[in-house]
């Protein structure tokens, strides 16, 4: 049964190198969630996983699904089929008269995966901050989960866009503001 309101954001830190904050991540996670408004595209109830790993795991997933070539910073693994929206239907099943009360599934949006060493060393490569580059890669990643892309020049700065507005909501939540 289901015990929150909103999309749920199922969290796992599962490497030991970098400390990982996994609850203010997965509130960034449902912080892009609600900006991008997917409750009302996909109903209310809506679920993603967010994975953190060691450089060894997302090499591994890189090289097995992306053909890349070793570590990298994120990957985003978003399901194939178009989220099944909930809501009963004409014809198509769903609640109703003579259904057996079971809820309708909710919508898996897919995982991202991200590796906080290659985050930590990216930060100090450019100068910043550990925190803002794990900030932008949940960002990033949720992102490509709900069809962003950026392999041409404009789909590269509408995303980009996206991703600097919601982590300046996510800025002024942090500090107090709605």
């Amino acid at each position: 049964m289901r015990t929150t309101d909103g999309p749920v954001v199922f969290c796992a830190d599962e490497q030991v190198e970098v400390p990982v904050d996994v609850d203010r991540w997965s509130r960034l996670a449902r912080v892009v969630l609600a900006d991008e408004r997917v409750a009302q595209r996909y109903g209310p109830d809506v679920e993603m996983a967010l994975l953190f790993v060691d450089e060894s795991t997302i090499a591994g997933l890189n090289v097995r699904y992306l053909d890349g070539d070793g570590p990298t910073d994120v990957l985003a693994f978003p399901i194939d089929e178009a989220p099944v929206t909930t809501g009963r239907r004409p014809d198509e099943g769903g609640r109703g008269p003579g259904s057996d009360g079971a809820s309708d599934p909710p919508a898996v949006l897919g995982d991202v995966v991200v590796c906080p060493a290659v985050a930590r060393r990216q930060a100090e490569a450019r100068g910043g901050a550990a925190d803002d580059e794990m900030a932008l890669l949940v960002v990033h990643g949720v992102l490509h989960l709900l069809d962003y892309d950026h392999q041409e020049p404009e789909e590269r700065a509408v995303m980009q866009r996206r991703e600097q507005e919601i982590l300046e909501r996510f800025a002024e939540i942090e500090r107090g503001g709605q």
